[in-house]
Formats: C-alpha cells, structure tokens, sequence
C-alpha cells in the first residue's frame, strides 16, 4: 500500500517516520522541501506537488497548521479532491472546526473520494512513540479498513460517529488544554506573588485535588525551566480554543470559561509569544503580578 503524507512538521515527520518503520511506503510533500529531507535519507519518496501526490497514492495522509491550509490543500486547483484518483481514502489529523470536515467530507464524497477527520492528541512525543490518541469522524466501513495505518500511529483509537465528530472530539480536549492551562498558570502565578516556592507548591498540588496533566506537563518541562520551545505553540492553542468556544456557544453554553483561556491566549499572541509553548500563555501574568514562577536558586544548585 502506497501511502501519500502531506504536512511533514513537528508532528507530521513523526507520524511519517511510524509508517516507514511499520513497513509502509511512504511518499511525502511538504511546502517547505528542507521538512521532507530526513524522511526521504530514510526511505520515503518525494512528491514535487501535493497534486502529484494524490494522483499516486492509495491511502493519504495530511497533518497541517490551520483550517485554511486544510480547504487548500484538499479543495485547491492543485488539491487532493481534485487529483486523487477515485477510492482514494484520505485522512486529515488537523485540528480544524467540525464545519471543515464537513465541507471537505462532502467535496470528496462527490468525487468518489473517502474522508476522515481523525485529529490527534499526544504531542510530539506521542507521535514519536505511536502512543497518540486518535478521534475519528465519518464512514466506520473507511475508519475499518485504515485501522491498521492508525494502530501504527496511536494507542487509543476512536470512532466517533459520522463525519466531524472526530474534530468535536479534538476541540473539546482542546478546550480543556486552554483552560486547564491558564488555571495552573493562575495558580502558581498567585502563589509566587504571596512567596510561596513554586516547586513546592507544585508538590503540594500533584498529590491532592489540584493536580492535572496540563499543570505537570507546562510547570515541570517549560515553566519551571523557563524553557518555551514549543511542544505545542501558543498561536495553535488560541486557533483551537476559538473554534471550541463556538462550540460551547453552539451548544447553548453562556458565559463560559474558555472566553477567558481565548482572551488569555489572545493577549499572549499580541505580546510576541505565539510561537513559544502554550504554557508561555503565563508569561503576561507574571507581567502582570511582577513574579516569576520559577525554581529556587537552591533547588538549581542542587
């Protein structure tokens, strides 16, 4: 089976690389040729063009930035709708707005074409590892017979139900993430600026009620180390709660707490860090409270 990846960045090039592993072929195209050198050094083909790609591929794969990329990618003069040939099965990993999927899902479907909206979870090293999580929206028959492409990427694999229900899936995580973010930035934010040592308190709150992945995950690899090479950008975290805010309101929600985590997000984008890690979304309240949350001068020595 000849598989086809377009979106070969942070998390594409690792998804990429399991299927080399796993045996597949794999042809890739990324608008950035420099992104695809290291997976052709390790057997992967590379297509000049995503059209040309999709004229050869039986299985594609896509993993790209932003919704816009998405419908350009698929429904452009030089996209897959137009140049995959018919029973071609595609699979989108991006974190897009359930409306996307649909509208994608229906302009391929009338060309013969199949789609999945499968969005991700699990970051870099998820992908690395193939312990991602997978949600899937659209055809289960499609969803069957990609299983075991998707069993090379991720641990947990979901069927959602038809198609953008893998994207609702996604946005809601997301809207966690942002959420729970912002909180433990609160937190340990309000906590410095009352004295408190930030290690110990994220001790205290691992153990007890407190405690949540997103406050581990930003506090112990990129706050306390005041290290912010994204694992996840800021700007991607804002795009994705945004989307699940509608969401929210769709589902008749008002007010809600992800209209802070966007205006949190928002206001950290503005100030330059959208391209650092989303737990840099603390940086405008350290600002604000004129702390910093990070370890001691002892706890470094140490």
């Amino acid at each position: 089976m000849k598989i086809g990846f377009v979106g070969t960045g942070v998390m594409g090039s690792r998804m990429a690389r399991r299927l080399l592993d796993h045996g597949y072929q794999v042809q890739v195209y990324n608008r950035t040729k420099a992104k695809v050198q290291t997976l052709v050094q390790q057997g992967a083909v590379h297509a000049d063009t995503a059209a040309g790609l999709a004229s050869e591929c039986e299985v594609i794969c896509t993993c790209l930035s932003m919704p816009a990329d998405v419908e350009e990618v698929y429904l452009g003069e030089q996209g897959i709708v137009k140049h995959a040939q018919k029973g071609t099965i595609c699979i989108d990993f991006t974190t897009v707005g359930s409306d996307t999927s649909k509208i994608v899902f229906e302009k391929a479907s009338s060309k013969g074409i199949h789609y999945l909206d499968a969005p991700v979870s699990g970051g870099p090293e998820g992908a690395e590892q193939g312990s991602l999580t997978i949600m899937a929206g659209g055809s289960r028959d499609v969803f069957e017979k990609v299983s075991p492409i998707l069993k090379a990427l991720g641990k947990t694999i979901e069927y959602l139900g038809p198609s953008g229900a893998g994207s609702i899936a996604k946005l809601i995580n997301q809207y966690l993430v942002a959420v729970h973010s912002l909180a433990a930035s609160e937190a340990m934010v309000t906590g410095a600026a009352f004295g408190l040592d930030a290690e110990k308190l994220l001790t205290v709150l691992k153990v007890s009620y407190g405690d949540s992945k997103m406050l581990r995950r930003n506090m112990e690899q990129y706050v306390l180390e005041r290290q912010f090479e994204p694992g996840g950008a800021v700007k991607y975290v804002h795009k994705d709660v945004r989307l699940a805010n509608q969401l929210l309101k769709q589902a008749g929600l008002s007010p809600f707490t992800g209209q802070l985590a966007e205006e949190a997000f928002q206001t950290a984008s503005a100030k330059g860090l959208q391209d650092l890690d989303m737990s840099a979304v603390i940086q405008p309240l350290e600002e604000k409270c004129s702390v910093v949350v990070k370890r001691t001068v002892e706890a470094e020595i140490k």
